[in-house]
């Protein structure tokens, strides 16, 4: 026994378990709360849902499961339409995101080695803000008599004002801009790594600038857009700000409707159901970016 303990390298066991142990305390034992509340039954009392092991008697532990909350949530019309147009609004904003941020970050990569600092420090400054604070700026500038009506209305683009703030073109926006970051930073770090030598060489043998980007460009910065497609689409899929400020009432997203269950209903078992249905959704993409890695190394040996 002794023996096998000297043999353990603590540093290697430390470094690996770290991750785990917080992977352990900040992920896995908050969701098998989340869980075990899903499988609960909703009551009026403080928590608001039922024990989960109701007691023992004669020396059997009984133990209430409850599945109905799980039925609810793919029944229900209300619950299904907000599960579809939360992944709707994610791959929207997601693919929007990407075409406005890929050539920022491409920009930002060719520039002059001078320069580069202070157009990240651009890209970085609005997290310097509050979030909030952030979102609530955009009601000024979208709303009927704001910046973007105000000013196209000056210039005689439009006679009436626009409906913009409280539509799903304000949600979009409101996200994309939110967002953008997220994208451009890891494209960046993987354009600024790519080998100029590769278009250099390509450019020697005839080959068209569209072609080079094409054909050398594109699928060497996948990982770029892979990992910036998820920081958005994951994050986005349970935001509830953005849509509650820009999109109003009328705006139906996962975010809004788990707050609502939360805090307005008291029914904590489908609010937990519909957050547990949200990590199973979101893992499907990590999966798929599991999958495409393990490819691309396979591809490279």
């Amino acid at each position: 026994m002794i023996t096998w303990i000297k043999q353990i390298n603590w540093g290697k066991t430390a470094i690996i378990g770290t991750p785990w142990l917080w992977l352990s305390l900040f992920f896995l034992l908050p969701f098998l709360f989340i869980l075990k509340i899903s499988l609960s039954e909703a009551a009026l009392m403080q928590p608001p849902y039922l024990p989960f092991i109701r007691g023992v008697e004669d020396g059997l532990v009984t133990i209430a499961i409850n599945l109905s909350n799980y039925s609810l949530v793919f029944e229900d019309p209300l619950y299904v339409n907000a599960l579809i147009n939360s992944i709707e609004i994610a791959g929207v904003s997601t693919v929007l995101a990407l075409i406005i941020g890929y050539p920022m970050a491409y920009a930002i990569a060719k520039a002059p080695q001078h320069w580069r600092l202070p157009l990240l420090m651009l890209i970085i400054l609005p997290f310097w803000t509050s979030f909030l604070i952030r979102v609530y700026a955009w009601i000024g500038i979208l709303k009927n008599n704001g910046l973007i009506n105000n000013s196209l209305m000056s210039l005689g683009v439009i006679d009436q004002p626009l409906e913009i703030l409280y539509t799903p073109t304000a949600v979009y926006i409101g996200i994309v801009y939110s967002y953008l970051p997220f994208v451009i930073l890891p494209l960046y770090a993987t354009l600024i790594r790519m080998d100029d030598s590769l278009l250099e060489a390509a450019s020697d043998l005839g080959c068209k600038p569209w072609k080079q980007f094409l054909t050398i460009t594109l699928p060497l910065s996948m990982p770029g857009i892979v990992a910036g497609g998820m920081l958005v689409f994951i994050p986005v899929m349970g935001e509830f700000v953005i849509p509650d400020l820009l999109g109003g009432p009328n705006s139906l997203m996962l975010g809004k409707l788990m707050w609502t269950e939360f805090f307005s209903n008291k029914d904590w078992p489908v609010a937990s159901a519909l957050a547990a249905v949200l990590l199973l959704v979101l893992i499907v993409p990590f999966v798929l970016w599991q999958h495409y890695e393990r490819r691309q190394e396979e591809n490279a040996e």
